[in-house]
């Protein structure tokens, strides 16, 4: 950014009276003082912009009646539009273009917008207290600024300016089509956490406004907005502002816009639509989905789906999955908080089944949502497949074994988290309730029957306190009583499914034994998976 206003000072000036014959604001204008402001290697002191301002119609908005400008010998093109902004471009010839100031006076408007309600009120001359805008900043805060303030709106540089563009050639942009009448709040410290401190229906930029708030991670929050441009909801994540969950971020924006690109039926993966930079917070705006698989569940009392819904469910997330390992990618953190369904609306029906959980009192019925549509949401962990894979990836409850062993991962990782999740659709439970790597290899051979003995030989170091003499070191290893109930109380695959579902199931069975093979080599590929009876049997 070459150019940035330092200091604004906007003053507005009463109207003497107002002339209904002409429809003219006799006397009014509107005076903006810049006193400092740096464009490229020079510098230029602009004294005062006047713009007069007569209004047509109700319905045409303020027009122009005449303008001046002094800029200290200067001359300025100026710019204005219904919605009350200057642009000050090709300034003079000393001070060169292309970036100058953009003026934004809100307080004129409202005073405009009263005189045009009420034409015979006469505004009162003496000097008014101003709100505490957006402009109103300190010279620090200006610095950490990534691209400058501009009269306090942060700049995105996807849809405002970006280097080597003319104010002249955004006149058409959002400014010009009236986006930006409300300025920013103040500036906020962020809480201890680093997360953005934000108010019910302030503006996160001028563009959108906070609805509401729909969830909060590690990550950080995300956020419901109204997009002014595209009139509709959309969803705004916005990362906390510490340095590795911005790297994170900028990482998931590149995957976002690969798959974006590859995607072409924009039916598989969450669509990001923009991002920018604000107040050290990256933001990312996305189509605004429904409720996650998870608070789907939870809001349900943690009744299971339809075995047809668990197919249709399962369908879509392992074409997602194939489509990704097609381009070399693996998500790495699949779960059903990842899992959003395209639309919250759902139905409500007679719920005759007895839950394993207790319920609230009248919530006899079960929640169907209408459309099973889902998409798949945060590639902030997504990676490449390549040789070094030997870090922890996954939420613990849907991390596979090999993970746990410090053998190496890669694209099967991915397939034994969709073989957690369909479990965990059909039961309505997590699978493998855990929080230690020990009680976790203790239930998975409790559902599936032993670990190979390669895998467990050749574990990393880490992983050989769980061994003992070649075999699992369970339950002499159990840290308590409670933590071997608890993996004596799990049934195997066969028997757990079948007593959610109550029916015959052996199609589906079958297909979560093979996403749930211990060993990745014989692990199915998603492809394969796709090609399984429980999918294309009618």
């Amino acid at each position: 950014m070459r150019g940035q206003v330092r200091s604004l000072r906007p003053e507005v000036m009463a109207a003497n009276h107002w002339d209904a014959s002409s429809g003219n604001l006799v006397g009014a204008g509107v005076s903006l003082l810049v006193v400092s402001a740096s464009l490229g290697r020079g510098k230029i002191s602009l004294s005062s912009v006047t713009v007069g301002v007569r209004q047509r119609s109700p319905d045409s908005g303020y027009q122009p009646l005449r303008a001046k400008c002094n800029s200290g010998g200067g001359t300025c093109k100026k710019y204005f539009d219904t919605q009350g902004f200057i642009f000050l471009s090709s300034c003079s010839k000393k001070s060169p273009p292309p970036f100058c100031p953009i003026v934004l006076f809100v307080s004129s408007l409202m005073e405009f917008e009263c005189l045009s309600e009420f034409p015979h009120t006469r505004l009162d001359g003496r000097p008014r207290k101003r709100p505490r805008l957006g402009w109103d900043i300190d010279p620090q805060t200006a610095a950490k600024a990534r691209m400058g303030m501009l009269c306090g709106q942060e700049v995105n540089l996807k849809s405002l300016l970006s280097l080597g563009t003319t104010v002249d050639d955004t006149c058409s942009s959002q400014y010009m089509k009236g986006l930006i009448r409300d300025p920013s709040p103040p500036w906020r410290e962020d809480d201890k956490d680093g997360h953005y401190k934000f108010e019910l229906g302030e503006n996160l930029t001028a563009r959108y406004k906070i609805h509401s708030k729909m969830g909060e991670g590690t990550f950080g929050q995300v956020l419901k907005c109204w997009d002014r441009e595209r009139e509709e909801m959309v969803a705004i994540k916005i990362v906390r502002g510490i340095r590795k969950y911005r790297e994170a971020a900028m990482i998931e924006i590149d995957m976002l816009q690969q798959l974006g690109t590859c995607d072409k039926s924009r039916s598989r993966c969450v669509q990001i639509w923009d991002w920018f930079d604000y107040r050290n917070h990256i933001c990312i705006v996305f189509e605004k989905l429904g409720p996650s698989l998870y608070d789907f569940l939870r809001k349900n009392g943690y009744r299971s789906f339809s075995i047809d819904l668990v197919r249709k469910f399962g369908r879509q997330l392992l074409e997602c999955v194939a489509f990704m390992h097609d381009m070399r990618l693996i998500h790495t953190d699949l779960k059903p908080e990842n899992i959003l369904l395209v639309s919250p609306e759902y139905i409500k029906v007679p719920d005759y089944k007895v839950s394993s959980r207790p319920l609230k009192e009248g919530s006899y019925f079960k929640r169907i949502p209408k459309s099973s549509a889902i998409k798949v949401i945060d590639f902030g962990s997504t990676t490449y497949d390549r040789q070094d894979n030997n870090y922890v990836v996954s939420t613990r409850h849907y991390r596979a074994p090999e993970v746990i062993l410090g053998l190496g991962w890669s694209y099967a990782c991915d397939i034994w988290s969709v073989g957690c999740i369909l479990v965990e659709l059909c039961s309505g439970e997590t699978l493998f309730q855990t929080h230690e790597n020990l009680e976790h290899l203790a239930l998975m051979e409790r559902v599936l029957g032993p670990l190979p003995s390669n895998m467990l030989r050749l574990a990393d170091r880490d992983a050989e306190k769980y061994i003992r003499r070649g075999r699992l070191n369970w339950p002499d290893g159990a840290t308590s009583r409670e933590s071997m109930k608890a993996v004596l109380k799990l049934p195997r695959l066969q028997n757990l499914v079948a007593q959610h579902t109550g029916h015959c199931t052996a199609d589906f069975i079958d297909l979560l034994q093979g996403l749930l093979r211990y060993d990745p080599v014989d692990r199915l590929a998603a492809k394969e998976a796709l090609l399984h009876p429980f999918f294309t049997r009618l």
